[in-house]
């Protein structure tokens, strides 16, 4: 399953602006934008969300997080079975918020890999984005935890670590996609991630908690965009 280059990936955590019938009407809005742009877009929502927002829009939609389970007696975990079923393609892995050990994040990419979904491993450093990139998931997000929703950009307050990483990402495995967050809030600081090596970013409360959502994705897709034309 390929999905392009640059991607804009938008995690919605669980902000109570993008819950519910919010949660479809961002969606909404990223598949216009990502229609009109020609730029992949994909949105991580809540769990209790991703049915109605395939129901509801053609979009390719990421669980925020998976257990490395197969279905069986583990109430509370969230089986990788059980989101594919509902229509997701793939699911973040070892968020800041929500971090894995090494172990269990290979645990996780395997399973993808067994049910065809998409893998995204968000990782805090370049070595940390080394350990995951060898473990061979589709994506690895380097993400500084220091700048997520500060509203700096890590491509802006720290590129050489955004070189450092798509470095050492690429240098353990080429199939591997370098990608970019913590702080993105503009399509500067999206256009100054791709001219840094990522192909792309991973965006939370730049667009989420924006004043206008949609004018936010717009920009920042029209800098990824821009960053390649």
């Amino acid at each position: 399953m390929q999905l392009g280059t640059p991607i804009l990936i938008i995690n919605f955590k669980a902000y109570q602006e993008a819950i519910g019938e919010k949660a479809v009407s961002l969606a909404a809005a990223a598949s216009d934008v990502g229609s009109k742009l020609g730029v992949p877009i994909v949105v991580c929502p809540q769990p209790t969300d991703i049915l109605r927002i395939v129901q509801s829009v053609d979009i390719p939609v990421f669980a925020q997080h998976v257990d490395p389970f197969k279905p069986g007696k583990f109430t509370g975990h969230i089986v990788m079975e059980a989101v594919k079923e509902v229509g997701a393609v793939g699911t973040l892995i070892s968020h800041s918020e929500r971090r894995l050990p090494l172990p269990k994040i290979d645990k996780v990419i395997r399973r993808a890999r067994e049910l065809g979904m998409l893998s995204c491993v968000c990782a805090e450093s370049a070595s940390a984005s080394s350990a995951v990139a060898a473990l061979g998931p589709d994506y690895v997000a380097f993400e500084d935890p220091r700048l997520i929703g500060t509203g700096i950009s890590v491509s802006t307050a720290k590129p050489e670590a955004v070189k450092e990483s798509v470095k050492s990402i690429l240098k353990v495995n080429a199939k591997v996609i370098p990608l970019c967050g913590a702080g993105i809030t503009n399509g500067n600081d999206a256009f100054m991630a791709v001219e840094l090596g990522s192909k792309g970013v991973l965006v939370a409360s730049g667009i989420v908690k924006a004043t206008n959502p949609k004018k936010a994705i717009m920009d920042i897709a029209e800098g990824l965009k821009r960053a390649t034309s």
